[in-house]
C-alpha cells in the first residue's frame, strides 16, 4: 500500500465553502447597539469583566517571608 492510497473510509478533501452575504442597516444595528448599552445586562457583563479580571490579578504577599 502506497503512501497516497487511502482506505475505502478515508474522508475526502472538504466541501467548497460557500459564503454568503448579509446586509444589516447601520441606523438599525446602532439603535440595538444604544438599547443593550442602557439596559441592565450590558452593566452586568462590566461588573463581571471586572470581578473575572479580580480573580487573575496577582495577589499582594500579606506579610514578608521569614529571614533565615
Amino acid at each position: 500500500m502506497s503512501a497516497a492510497a487511502k482506505p475505502d473510509g478515508a474522508a475526502s478533501a472538504p466541501a467548497e465553502i460557500v459564503i454568503a452575504e448579509v446586509k444589516y442597516s447601520l441606523p438599525q444595528l446602532l439603535l440595538e447597539l444604544k438599547a443593550e448599552r442602557t439596559g441592565g445586562a450590558f452593566a452586568m457583563e462590566k461588573l463581571d469583566q471586572n470581578e473575572i479580571g479580580k480573580l487573575f490579578k496577582a495577589n499582594a504577599a500579606r506579610r514578608p517571608k521569614p529571614k533565615g
